[in-house]
């Protein structure tokens, strides 16, 4: 993980200003989850939002690289945490 938090998310500029504010609190979510703890709720919540956004695979694949490039957090390893834990919290565990 990066300790620097001054990066750029990776944003579609095709996107509106709803759009940009839905796939970031999902990445806000994802920030939570690797720096603190975050509700599995929230952060499938905050998923299906950005599914809506961005409903092709391929690009979602590339914005988590993108992101993971950035912050040093992985999208698809905190939904996959979500979607196996049973827990309401949930964090990294290094």
């Amino acid at each position: 993980m990066l300790d620097n938090r001054n990066y750029q998310y990776p944003l579609d500029l095709s996107w509106t200003s709803i759009e940009f504010a839905q796939v970031i609190s999902f990445f806000n979510r994802v920030e939570d989850f690797y720096e603190t703890q975050v509700s599995r709720d929230e952060l499938l919540a905050a998923y299906r939002v950005f599914k809506t956004v961005v409903p092709s695979k391929m690009q979602e694949k590339q914005l988590d690289r993108d992101f993971e490039k950035v912050s040093g957090y992985s999208t698809y390893r905190a939904l996959q945490e979500a979607k196996r834990s049973e827990r309401q919290t949930i964090k990294y565990k290094a």
